[in-house]
């Protein structure tokens, strides 16, 4: 499979996040507590369905703010590596929203991914889910008197491409946080990574089919034809530009499955928005913010946790200083 198609083995945080099984139907029990605090539980979707969730309370007290997480491609949960993962995010309450069929316990390799999953898997789909989820968990959170926390929504790259649609959903919403999303179209920035990998031929091919008489089931690169469709017209620069919240945008410049040149484009259009956005790349880092720096992931959560002590100097404050250090 071509990589600069978004392959199934797209991988976070060195460790990979595919793997496939059905997500608890709603009324079935909660599957149980997991590592580090998450329990592991359903949210109500569309059409009857429910999207598979983990949960976790902040760490420390005081808690400050709530992060509601959107994983991103592939069908593997996130519970095996919650407790790493979400280490450094000490006063944050978290949800992790996984995509339509996908437990939060799933180990399955990333190849492996069951037909059934593929010809579900579509970004209108996920995000029609999606809204209803966090329209139920903020209905569920009021009936139970939850603190009113700033919460922030955060996409882990192809997460990303929902945050615009899920954004109003969020109370209180302080924020979005793009995590290795290049925040282009993400026909775009496909175009831009066959572009850097030689791989105009198989773009074409890709580009003919989705728009040819096929139907919607066909395969192409690992992936239905109804998904490409989908996200050939897909918008996210100008809604992420458009958005009246605060951007914080983190990627690796090592990162092989975005190319720099999208971040880059991604910069030249954002430099106009309204709305506060910042931008850090890790140097050497690679997609899932890992590199000779450490572990890029956690620095991400130092910076939230140092916006969530002074909220008031705004979620790029703690961006803009940490370069500062850097260059003194």
């Amino acid at each position: 499979m071509a990589r600069w198609a978004r392959p199934a083995a797209w991988v976070l945080a060195g460790a990979a996040l595919q793997g496939c099984a059905g997500a608890p139907s709603p009324g079935e029990a909660p599957l149980p507590v997991v590592a580090g605090g998450f329990r592991a539980h359903t949210l109500p979707a569309a059409h009857g369905l429910a999207l598979s969730a983990l949960e976790r309370p902040a760490r420390a007290a005081p808690a400050r703010y709530r992060v509601i997480v959107v994983p991103g491609s592939g069908c593997a949960g996130m519970a095996p590596l919650a407790e790493r993962y979400f280490a450094g995010l000490l006063h944050a309450e978290v949800l992790v929203l996984h995509k339509p069929w996908v437990d939060a316990a799933a180990r399955t390799p990333p190849g492996d991914c069951p037909p059934q999953f593929v010809a579900a898997d579509a970004l209108q789909d996920w995000q029609e889910h999606a809204v209803a989820a966090l329209r139920a968990d903020a209905r569920r959170r009021a009936a139970a008197g939850a603190p009113a926390l700033p919460q922030l929504l955060l996409g882990i790259s192809e997460g990303a491409e929902l945050l615009p649609a899920l954004a109003p959903e969020v109370p209180r919403l302080a924020g979005l946080v793009l995590l290795s999303a290049s925040g282009l179209d993400p026909r775009d920035a496909l175009a831009l990574q066959a572009e850097r990998l030689g791989a105009g031929a198989a773009w074409r091919a890709l580009d003919a089919a989705q728009a040819g008489p096929l139907p919607d089931a066909a395969l192409r690169e690992g992936r239905s034809l109804r998904y490409w469709r989908g996200l050939w017209h897909w918008p996210l620069a100008r809604p992420l530009i458009e958005a009246p919240w605060p951007l914080l945008q983190v990627w690796g410049t090592d990162d092989a499955l975005v190319p720099q040149s999208a971040y880059a484009r991604f910069a030249e259009l954002a430099a106009g928005r309204a709305a506060p956005w910042c931008a850090r790349a890790l140097p050497g880092a690679d997609h899932g913010l890992q590199g000779p720096g450490g572990d890029g992931v956690q620095q991400l959560w130092r910076w939230l946790e140092d916006w969530a002590r002074a909220p008031a100097q705004g979620l790029c404050a703690p961006v803009i200083a940490a370069e500062k250090l850097q260059n003194q």
